[in-house]
């Protein structure tokens, strides 16, 4: 068959549609962002598949750098602490092609914006989505701008102007970048690969952690599974996974700062609704997230982690530097603050007598040590 008689790319099944997750209105799966209805968060909805879902459900072969599909490591247990003696796990997805697990929400988010005819992309990011934007958008030939805070590490910069995507520094913190590429957006006709729930293809692709997770458990799911939180998208991803799969749904840590920990001041409060953080300030820049402009979004990611039987926890800077250098030291792997936190938190919840000694323990480290080298510049 000649190129040009290709049968256009179509993710998943032909069923595929959109939901809102708050008034459950239903759209066709177009170019939308927000429920036009109620502005309620949009979600794919699909048909299960039996034997589970691949890489491909998601991604154009076009477009895939080879995503996914990273290892979950066993590690010694005293990584969490002397007296934990259960299993510990590491989900190692500073293995994607541009070191982190954003790149997976990109390549399925740009896999359907370039089948929809997109002329550009634009993204909001702390750096690790716009670094996974400016990639695959190098890659597919297509156009990127990409709007950063200006406090986003050198490293993370480095990578978004290596890939030739034109970067645009936004003074202040993630909400002010957020805001600024969903009006380029509208300016340029770009289509928004930003990573928090807005784009719903991107979220949709993340049901491959949970189930990668659970595969290589051999079908048997952790007691507890912690991710680096901000917006939350991550964590539906691990919920959706186990959710298609009808196993045992693991508790899951929504792991935050305490310089910006929005989830997880809601989770302490016992209020369903998270209120915009006003001041962040923390070295893991992954989940510096306010969430101003769209709280409702840490709402959703608050109800997954409760309906779960999990935990919103926030862990001070310190712990979360010490769990980077332990990732380092005891198990060889290179983290930036931000993918540290998953460990860190469950030390936190193991001290509490939250985690019990012989559980066992997924952590997922989010993004490589390359990424915010500066992080280290003071290790000893």
């Amino acid at each position: 068959m000649r190129a040009e008689e290709q049968p256009a790319f179509r993710p998943g099944t032909d069923a595929m549609t959109l939901r809102c997750i708050a008034c459950d209105a239903a759209y066709p799966a177009e170019l939308l962002y927000r429920c036009a209805a109620c502005g309620g968060i949009l979600e794919v909805s699909r048909i299960a598949k039996a034997g589970g879902w691949a890489n491909a459900d998601f991604v154009d072969p076009a477009v895939t750098l080879g995503e996914g599909g990273t290892p979950l490591r066993a590690v010694a247990p005293d990584l969490l602490h002397s007296e934990f003696h259960g299993r510990l796990f590491l989900k190692d997805e500073t293995r994607n092609p541009s070191g982190s697990f954003k790149d997976r929400l990109v390549a399925a988010s740009l896999s359907r914006a370039i089948e929809q005819g997109a002329r550009g992309i634009v993204s909001a990011s702390s750096g690790n989505a716009g670094a996974a934007a400016a990639c695959y958008a190098a890659h597919a030939g297509t156009p990127a701008i990409i709007c950063c805070p200006e406090a986003t590490p050198h490293g993370k910069l480095a990578q978004i102007l290596a890939y030739g995507a034109t970067l645009e520094r936004v003074p202040g913190h993630y909400g002010n970048a957020f805001r600024r590429a969903m009006a380029l957006c509208e300016e340029r006709g770009y289509v928004n690969l930003t990573t928090t729930y807005l784009n719903p293809y991107g979220v949709d692709a993340l049901r491959l952690v949970g189930q990668e997770i659970l595969d290589g458990l051999d079908g048997v799911g952790p007691d507890w599974v912690a991710v680096p939180t901000s917006s939350g998208p991550l964590v539906k991803g691990v919920f959706q996974g186990f959710k298609d799969a009808g196993a045992g749904m693991p508790r899951l840590v929504a792991a935050q700062s305490e310089g910006c920990a929005p989830i997880a001041k809601a989770f302490a409060e016992g209020t369903d609704i998270v209120q915009p953080w006003t001041a962040p300030r923390t070295i893991a820049s992954g989940i510096s997230d306010p969430l101003l402009g769209y709280p409702e979004e840490g709402s959703h990611t608050l109800s997954l982690v409760r309906e779960s039987g999990g935990t919103a926890v926030a862990v001070p800077d310190d712990e979360i530097r010490a769990a980077m250098i332990a990732l380092a030291r005891q198990a060889g792997l290179f983290s930036e603050p931000t993918g540290a936190a998953s460990l860190a938190a469950c030390r936190r919840l193991f001290l509490e007598g939250t985690i019990n000694a012989g559980d066992t323990v997924v952590c997922i480290v989010t993004g490589h040590g390359f990424k915010d080298v500066s992080a280290w510049e003071n290790v000893s």
